[in-house]
């Protein structure tokens, strides 16, 4: 019983904080275009880099954990395109939304609520890692003659780059600046659970069917490649913990962005999106219970 208090008080603030999102949004019907600009533009760019250069941050320790995540994304993305081709579904819409989850919006402040400060540079890994992969090999999936070179552009990227090179050399931020990045980078964890929020208050359902089918192969998929291999690599128990939260976590919204861009069935994205983050009430607790 004491394991499922915790489980319950750790999702509570997450469904708490996306449902105030969703009624704001029926209610006021925002503009969230510039909150997400600078949500990718400054915060998570902030959280990152923050995160990275610290002194206690340590590419080298993260990497078996990243190569883990690899191993699940590729893993999932096989069996997705096997599914794919046996259910005729348009491979280029569905195997970005079973490979490319929330770890942002929904894996950091979980991760927060689950492990405690102390895990949150690992989960910044991952959420670089996925990101990385997700706007580069993930849009060549989505729509294999796009442009990747907007990346290059971008202060996530730069983030990236800086924080991998700060923890190399062993450079830390002064106590002073950092305390100030901190502080912006970490709201970028809350307003991600409240956009998600408001998102789906926008959303139009009408495959079901399809949408179930991704919400239940999404999870299931990540937690059969992740379980083992968080036996296997030689994680710490906390991290071994990360990796299958981050396996079971519902597809991002991102993917359905992209599947509209790119004009890849955004119908068939959108169900499986909305369908797999209601999913998420009990696949994300399964995860819990097997990472605590």
């Amino acid at each position: 019983m004491e394991l499922v208090a915790r489980i319950i008080g750790i999702i509570t603030p997450v469904l708490i904080i996306s449902a105030m999102g969703y009624a704001y949004a029926r209610i006021s019907r925002p503009d969230m275009t510039w909150v997400n600009r600078l949500s990718t533009d400054l915060l998570y760019p902030l959280l990152i880099y923050t995160a990275m250069a610290s002194k206690d941050f340590h590419i080298v320790t993260y990497l078996p954990l990243i190569g883990g995540a690899l191993l699940v994304m590729a893993g999932s993305g096989l069996l997705a395109w096997w599914i794919a081709r046996l259910l005729n579904y348009n491979p280029h819409a569905f195997i970005p939304s079973m490979v490319f989850t929330n770890v942002a919006n929904m894996g950091l402040p979980l991760t927060l609520f689950a492990f405690g400060q102390e895990m949150l540079p690992a989960a910044v890994s991952l959420f670089m890692i996925f990101s990385l992969v997700h706007f580069t090999i993930g849009i060549r999936i989505c729509a294999p003659h796009a442009s990747v070179k907007g990346i290059l552009r971008g202060p996530m990227l730069w983030a990236m780059i800086g924080g991998v090179a700060s923890s190399l050399v062993g450079f830390s931020l002064p106590e002073w600046l950092a305390a100030s990045t901190r502080m912006l980078g970490d709201a970028a964890i809350p307003l991600g659970l409240f956009t998600v929020g408001v998102g789906f208050a926008s959303f139009r359902v009408e495959r079901w069917s399809i949408g179930l089918v991704g919400a239940v192969l999404c999870p299931i998929s990540g937690l059969i490649i992740a379980w083992p291999l968080a036996q296997v690599l030689g994680l710490s128990k906390p991290m071994q913990g990360v990796l299958i939260l981050y396996s079971a976590l519902p597809p991002a919204v991102m993917n359905y962005i992209f599947a509209d861009r790119y004009q890849q069935d955004p119908g068939l994205v959108s169900a499986i999106v909305v369908v797999g983050n209601i999913a998420s009430i009990l696949f994300v607790p399964v995860a819990l219970y097997l990472s605590l």
